[in-house]
C-alpha cells in the first residue's frame, strides 16, 4: 500500500541514489530538498512560504516518487512543481503526487499551479493534461549565448533594481503579455520584490533596470538567475513602446556573469507569451544561436481561457466601413 508523506532528512540516501544520474544532484540536495528551516517552514502559513516542499510517494520502505514545489515570492497568487521523479513509465504514481500537492495548496489558498515540461516528454504532459486537470499555455526557450559576441553596453543606462520600482515593473511586464494570458500569468508587484531571507533561497537573482538617461523612466527589467552558480539564465522585460536594443541588455547581463563566474554557462530565456516573444526567437535563429531547451508551460488554474466564434456582422464606425466575416476570434476571460 503507498502513502505520500513529506521528505524527512533521514530520506537523503535513498534520494541520493534516486537522483544519481543528475549533474547538480548534491546542489539539488543540499539547497532545495534539506534546507535547514524545513521543519519549521512547514508549519508557516501559505503567504509567508519561501522555500520549495518536497513529498515523497511511499510503497513500505521503498520510495516510488518524489515530487517539490516551490512558492513564487506571492504564494497565494502562484505555486511551482519544480521537480518531479518517478520510476520509468509509473505514470500512475506521479498522478498520485501531482494530484496530492495540488489538492494540497488549493486548499491552502494558492490560487495557480504551473508547471514547465520539456517538449520531448510528451506521455509526461497528456498526464498533467487528462489526469491532474492542467491546461497547456504556451512555451518557454532557453537559448545559449556566447560571451564573447556580447560586450558593448552603455552603463549608465543601467542601475540596481530597487523595491520602488515593482509598480513600474508589474505594469512594464503585464503590459507585455499576450492579452489572453494576463490573468493567468499576470504579476502583482510584490513578485518582484526581494523574499525574505533570501540568502537561504534555492537561486540567487540579481536584478538591473535599463532606463532613459534624460527622463529617467524605466525601459527595461533584467534579472539573471542561477541555482548552482554555475548556469545563469538571463530573463528581461521591457516596454513595447520603447524600441529597445536587447543585444545591449544580454551583454550588460553577461558583464554582471563574469564578474562573478568566468567560466559560466549563460541562456537567455524567451517566452512565447509574450507581445514580443516571437520575435526574439526569430531574431535568434537568424543569428545561429542554438536553442538548447524548448518547455511547454501549463498550469492548473481557477481561471480559464474562453473563446467564443464573433457572429458575422458588419457595422460602420465614424464613416467607416468593416465587415464581420473573416474577423478574429473574440477572446475574453
Amino acid at each position: 500500500m503507498t502513502k505520500i508523506r513529506k521528505l524527512y532528512y533521514f530520506d537523503k540516501k535513498k534520494i541520493k541514489e534516486m537522483i544519481s544520474f543528475l549533474n547538480n544532484g548534491d546542489t539539488y540536495i543540499n539547497r532545495i530538498m534539506f534546507n535547514p528551516l524545513a521543519p519549521l517552514h512547514t508549519f508557516l502559513p501559505l503567504k509567508l512560504k519561501f522555500i520549495p516542499e518536497s513529498y515523497v510517494l511511499k510503497d513500505k520502505k521503498d520510495i516510488k516518487g518524489l515530487i517539490t514545489i516551490a512558492p513564487s515570492r506571492c504564494p497565494q497568487q502562484q505555486m511551482e512543481i519544480f521537480k518531479l521523479l518517478f520510476e520509468e513509465n509509473c505514470y500512475e504514481d506521479a498522478g498520485e503526487l501531482i494530484q496530492y500537492v495540488v489538492a494540497r495548496y488549493k486548499a491552502l489558498g494558492t490560487a495557480s499551479i504551473i508547471v514547465r515540461i520539456d517538449d520531448y516528454l510528451p506521455e509526461l504532459i497528456k498526464l498533467f493534461v487528462a489526469k491532474c486537470g492542467f491546461s497547456q499555455i504556451s512555451y518557454e526557450k532557453l537559448w545559449k549565448i556566447d560571451k564573447e559576441n556580447y560586450k558593448n553596453f552603455n552603463t549608465k543606462m543601467f542601475r540596481n533594481y530597487r523595491s520602488s520600482d515593482s509598480t513600474a515593473v508589474s505594469n512594464m511586464y503585464n503590459e507585455q503579455l499576450l492579452p489572453h494570458f494576463r490573468p493567468l500569468l499576470g504579476k502583482n508587484p510584490k513578485e518582484f520584490n526581494d523574499i525574505h531571507f533570501a540568502g537561504l533561497s534555492y537561486y540567487s537573482e540579481y536584478k538591473y533596470i535599463y532606463r532613459s538617461p534624460n527622463s529617467k523612466n524605466i525601459l527595461a527589467y533584467l534579472s539573471i538567475k542561477t541555482s548552482d552558480n554555475e548556469n545563469y539564465i538571463i530573463d528581461f522585460t521591457h516596454s513595447s513602446w520603447e524600441n529597445i536594443n536587447i543585444d545591449e541588455l544580454i551583454s550588460y547581463a553577461v558583464y554582471q556573469i563574469v564578474k562573478r563566474r568566468k567560466n559560466a554557462n549563460i541562456f537567455v530565456k524567451t517566452k512565447r507569451y509574450t507581445q514580443l516573444g516571437e520575435q526574439y526567437e526569430q531574431d535568434f535563429i537568424s543569428k545561429n544561436i542554438e536553442c538548447v531547451q524548448n518547455k511547454i508551460v501549463l498550469t492548473n488554474s481557477s481561471a480559464r481561457i474562453i473563446k467564443e466564434e464573433t457572429r458575422e456582422k458588419r457595422f460602420t464606425v465614424l464613416s467607416q466601413f468593416y465587415g464581420g466575416i473573416g474577423a478574429v476570434n473574440k477572446t475574453r476571460t
